[in-house]
């Protein structure tokens, strides 16, 4: 049988703690809060809906733990991969939980990416009308996701030296573009604007938990990428140290950003008018409701200026979320458990450029769909391999190689595990039908690398010769 394809070359380790929280934050940040806050805001009718958000950082914030302990302890590209690889057996039920990582992030990975053009698009539409009518499936929005995936990849085709300077230059993009929300928001906050409770908002019913659990899933999704840097492992300087730091600290920095941004915009436009009822249509500017803020508090001139800020936000999304899922296939490769073709270095810039150009196409394609599906879909996706299974490879390895150097350790382990695994199966089970989309995508996985083990002798059908 054929030995693993090694990668010519080698990564470099040029990211540190500035360019590795800055790669976490514009990879979170991006759109995210600025095309779901219609959306959070239905959840359960009003401001209270903010709880959503909350409701999510208490699971992420634990599991950011784990993504630290894990990523400073063994920092190399592909992340949860690897440590799933590790956890659970690097010959055995490891090659099965790696593979499925694998397979939900190629369905997962180009969903979120795609989700950040469709706001790109939403946005556009201010500037240019009619760009993202019916889901982009016109000549105009065609174009649009083109030359979008086409830019970033651009960007990304170059070494990672370059990239660590070019990171930092987009994070201060994002960084004006929500200051620009919240500043505006503390010169022209309407406070019984922004509290303009609808009777019974906190009965605590059933229906309000099940509203809570879907804002958790919004809240969840506007998170995503807390963890970005773990993925370029191989390519951060002191990665005991500036990993977990990022990790943290991107996170913290986020939350506090968001609930800036939530207040700002329903303080100046009332959640009534850009929030959809039950029955009804969304309001035509839910699509770019930030941009409809700032032109009521400073005219439409102000807002284009915005707008194009923020679109510059999206595209620096973009480009940090690229950036660390083209790392996953080439790691899996080059450990011989992925198509050995996407093992290979771009021979000049020393970067994975087969992965890269794979995702990339993939994620224009996932630009054509919703975008509720695509973030129901993804997050849901995530939560059993990604989430929950790297938890039980923290455990299993925590017992199995006590000695391993651990430059971080989980606070009061085991609390924050315990915490985070509830919140995780309570949000999975708690999405209806789209936790069986998952369990279908799950079975067929599992399907898949058996037949894919089969033909190439690996576990459970290994003949001792590899």
């Amino acid at each position: 049988m054929s030995q693993p394809i090694l990668p010519e070359g080698h990564l470099e380790r040029r990211l540190g703690p500035w360019s590795a929280t800055a790669l976490n934050m514009s990879n979170m940040i991006g759109v995210g809060p600025f095309i779901t806050l219609p959306a959070l805001m239905a959840t359960l009718g009003g401001p209270q809906s903010m709880l959503g958000w909350l409701a999510a950082l208490l699971i992420t914030l634990p599991d950011a733990l784990v993504w630290s302990e894990l990523g400073a302890a063994m920092p190399a590209s592909g992340g949860t991969y690897r440590w799933l690889r590790t956890g659970f057996g690097a010959e055995k039920w490891g090659r099965l939980m790696s593979f499925l990582f694998i397979w939900q992030l190629i369905i997962s990975g180009p969903m979120e990416i795609g989700s950040g053009i469709i706001g790109f698009a939403q946005y556009l539409d201010y500037l240019i009308p009619g760009i993202a009518e019916n889901n982009l499936r016109t000549w105009k929005g065609a174009a649009v996701v083109l030359a979008v995936v086409g830019i970033v990849t651009l960007l990304l085709y170059r070494r990672i030296g370059h990239i660590a300077k070019l990171t930092v230059a987009v994070w201060i993009g994002v960084i004006a573009t929500v200051g620009a929300v919240i500043v505006t928001g503390a010169l022209k906050f309407d406070a019984s604007r922004a509290f303009d409770f609808p009777p019974n908002a906190f009965d605590w019913s059933w229906g309000f938990m099940m509203g809570l659990f879907t804002g958790a899933r919004i809240g969840i999704y506007d998170y995503l990428g807390y963890y970005d840097i773990c993925y370029v492992g191989d390519e951060v300087r002191d990665p005991g140290r500036t990993i977990p730091r990022s990790v943290i600290t991107s996170l913290l920095v986020v939350a506090v950003l968001y609930v800036g941004i939530n207040l700002s915009i329903i303080g100046i436009v009332p959640w009534r008018e850009f929030t959809p009822m039950p029955g009804q249509p969304e309001p035509e500017f839910a699509k770019y409701v930030a941009s409809i803020c700032l032109e009521r508090a400073w005219g439409r001139p102000v807002a284009i200026g915005f707008t194009i800020m923020l679109l510059w936000t999206a595209v620096a999304c973009l480009f940090a979320l690229l950036l660390g899922y083209s790392r996953i296939p080439y790691a899996a490769a080059r450990d011989g458990t992925f198509f050995g073709w996407f093992g290979k270095l771009h021979p000049k810039g020393q970067f994975p450029h087969r992965s890269l150009l794979l995702l990339a196409g993939l994620s224009a394609a996932c630009s054509f769909l919703s975008l509720g599906l695509v973030i129901e879909t993804l997050v849901v996706l995530r939560i059993l391999i990604q989430f929950i299974g790297q938890i039980a490879a923290l455990v299993l390895l925590r017992r199995h190689q006590p000695d391993m150097p651990r430059p971080y350790r989980v606070w009061l382990y085991p609390l924050p595990i315990i915490i985070a695994t509830a919140g995780w199966l309570a949000v999975f089970w708690t999405s209806e039908e789209k936790r069986w989309y998952a369990l279908a995508s799950l079975g067929v996985g599992v399907l898949s690398y058996l037949a894919w083990a089969r033909g190439t002798r690996r576990w459970p059908w290994a003949d001792g010769t590899e």
